[in-house]
């Protein structure tokens, strides 16, 4: 296994940040063509227990109700995907498309009967995964993104939690247990880092 010196070290972190820029390149892309098609992509949200919407798992964390929500969900997105990028570029998207389909499957299934939409879903899976992964992986590095991200981000447990009627706290709850499961079935398996 190849060692990581200072130098590849910040090499890869400018690869990966750099992903990440694209990542939010593409989501900001989207919320502008949404913006000027007055929310016209929205349709594709989920919802629950519809099977017209069922495939719309796959859209909905890209879409976003309006600017203050996609602004509020793009900077945590683009910090956490970062941080997860430091478990390997592979596990990155695993974890990525693991909780995309696993969030929406959770939303769809067990959900409010209303549109659900957000990247947030994605975000406290990311969330869950950052805090349980390091701690499993036995990696002193790993570990401390686990615990900077309980420490700093540990509120957004609250988020979990019913509290306003047009805030969808089954993608945060699902996508919260979503992401722990993934850390959990993902602790003994190697990932490359890259």
């Amino acid at each position: 296994m190849p060692i990581n010196t200072p130098t590849t070290a910040k090499s890869d972190l400018k690869r990966h940040v750099m992903w990440v820029a694209y990542l939010v390149g593409v989501l900001t892309l989207i919320e502008a063509l949404n913006m000027l098609t007055g929310r016209m992509f929205n349709q594709y949200s989920i919802y629950p227990r519809d099977l017209d919407f069922l495939a719309f798992i796959f859209t909905a964390p890209f879409l976003h109700a309006n600017f203050g929500h996609f602004a509020s969900n793009v900077i945590t997105l683009a910090i956490f995907a970062v941080l997860l990028l430091q478990f390997g570029a592979s596990r990155f998207i695993q974890v990525s498309v693991g909780l995309v389909i696993l969030t929406g499957l959770l939303v769809w299934g067990l959900g409010r009967p209303a549109y659900h939409l957000g990247a947030s879903g994605v975000i406290y899976g990311y969330f869950g995964y950052l805090v349980l992964a390091g701690f499993l992986s036995k990696r002193l590095s790993l570990m401390a993104i686990s615990v900077a991200v309980a420490f700093f981000y540990g509120g957004m447990i609250w988020g979990v939690l019913p509290s306003q009627p047009y805030i969808s706290w089954e993608s945060h709850l699902f996508g919260f247990v979503a992401g722990l499961f993934l850390a959990y079935i993902f602790r003994t398996k190697r990932s490359v880092i890259s």
